[in-house]
């Protein structure tokens, strides 16, 4: 490893040591009526880009890439907080990256792709159906417009090493005691390497962002070595109609909970694991005197999709 390499790999190892997530509490008149404990850890202000799990999960990765100097290839969709953060950490770590983006091209590149080519990301956009097939897999041999041997991360770091690195986010909470942890799920690795690090006395709630994503279980014994979990729920009523969709009810809670607790959240993953809790407290689902901590995931840059004003924040 040369001494660049080595500076590089270096910082990105700080960047991970340096961490330090804050931990909001809420405070409400229903919440002290049922005597419950709220609180947000704020993986969304770790970064101005590699937010929220994103760092954790890319953790490793890059640490591979650079013993060697490959190029690192990773997928997702047009407003894909992943890409975004992949396209930044290479550029950081000097490495050159490209991401197979689900769809055709459009005209005009979303905020989220203009910002990838900025960092130096090479885009290469494909037909949702072959995304389909190939946005799982690390081996894409001869795939077109890819340089021999790179290093593929599947979409959302949907890999063991992906969720080895997503239980880093445990130490960095001190090892929390909270009776309940909850986590919104994309593909699950947050969730996975959440699992790894928690006592089997605490209650994970996965809330699935994406509409029918009922293997959630197998997805973690992939992730975690073929381990079952007696500790983790599944909420899968609170997608408000699939991966990215909204409703104006949705849209009206992000800026409620932003008015009472000044906390921005995402539409595509927090808002929806945030609603949901609010919703499982007001039914009275949390035993009295329980503490619950929901992870901020980060992912607000895609609220630039929506139109001006419909946010308050």
């Amino acid at each position: 490893m040369t001494k660049i390499t080595e500076t590089i790999s270096f910082q990105i190892k700080m960047l991970v040591e340096k961490v330090h997530i804050a931990i909001d509490v809420l405070k409400s008149g229903m919440l002290e009526d049922k005597r419950l404990t709220l609180q947000i850890a704020r993986l969304d202000e770790i970064h101005p880009v590699v937010s929220g799990n994103k760092l954790f999960k890319l953790h490793y990765f890059l640490a591979e890439a650079l013993k060697t100097r490959q190029t690192v290839v990773t997928f997702g969709g047009a407003y894909s907080n992943h890409l975004a953060a992949t396209a930044f950490a290479c550029q950081q770590a000097g490495l050159e990256s490209f991401g197979i983006v689900r769809g055709e091209a459009s005209p005009a590149l979303s905020p989220t792709l203009q910002e990838c080519r900025r960092n130096g990301m090479q885009l290469i956009f494909v037909s949702r159906e072959q995304y389909s097939a190939i946005s799982h897999k690390t081996d894409l041999i001869n795939f077109p417009g890819l340089p021999a041997n790179p290093l593929v991360i599947p979409e959302g770091g949907y890999h063991p090493m992906g969720a080895r690195g997503a239980a880093l986010i445990m130490d960095k909470l001190g090892k929390t005691k909270a009776d309940f942890i909850v986590a919104a799920v994309g593909t699950a690795t947050t969730i996975a390497g959440l699992l790894q690090e928690t006592s089997p006395v605490q209650q994970i709630i996965a809330v699935p962002v994406l509409k029918n994503l009922a293997d959630i279980h197998q997805r973690v014994a992939y992730l975690n070595s073929d381990r079952h979990y007696t500790n983790l729920e599944v909420w899968g009523d609170y997608h408000f109609g699939g991966y990215a969709k909204k409703s104006p009810q949705l849209i009206s809670f992000m800026n409620e909970i932003y008015k009472d607790y000044v906390l921005p959240t995402d539409f595509v993953y927090t808002a929806k694991m945030l609603f949901a809790v609010m919703d499982k407290i007001k039914n009275n689902f949390f035993p009295a005197g329980s503490s619950i901590l929901c992870l901020h995931t980060g992912g607000l840059q895609g609220n630039r999709s929506l139109p001006q004003g419909t946010l308050v924040f």
